[in-house]
């Protein structure tokens, strides 16, 4: 769990070093620079509103953060799981394929998710060979025999 409300209490209240707050709270300094600087730029100073508890000052110092709104052209996935089936092609060289055919495309992690859910949308079935049967037509006269 973070330790962000110790951090700018020490920071804030104590005055203490960045170094001194990393070596108490068992963090790095790096870390304690992040949890200031983010708490500056969000307008909080000492003393911490009484109303802030653990996870809004959680969500005020770390804000989701938005979804990309630029469109990436998607690849032909049903080509993409048919080149899958040959031997020796893997996901990552039809995405290197992919990647210098569409430079402004998915980069390698992202179309690994698409093409994993876009293949979870398959219906799966196992298809069983028929045996073809040749049946004779019965003729009354073989009946009376």
């Amino acid at each position: 769990m973070r330790k962000i409300h110790e951090v700018l209490r020490l920071h804030f209240e104590h005055g203490r070093s960045k170094r001194e707050i990393a070596r108490i709270i068992n963090v790095s300094p790096s870390t304690v620079s992040d949890y200031v600087a983010r708490a500056k730029l969000a307008g909080l100073s000492s003393p911490l509103p009484p109303e802030c508890d653990d996870a809004a000052l959680e969500r005020l110092l770390f804000p989701p953060s938005e979804p990309s709104s630029v469109r990436r052209p998607a690849p032909a996935w049903p080509t993409v799981h048919n080149e899958l089936r040959r031997k020796g092609v893997t996901l990552e060289l039809l995405w290197q394929e992919y990647k210098a055919e569409q430079p402004d495309g998915y980069q390698y992690s992202t179309f690994c998710e698409h093409y994993r859910r876009w293949r979870q949308q398959l219906t799966t079935s196992m298809r069983q060979p028929v045996a073809m049967c040749y049946v004779r037509p019965v003729r009354s006269a073989q009946l009376s025999n």
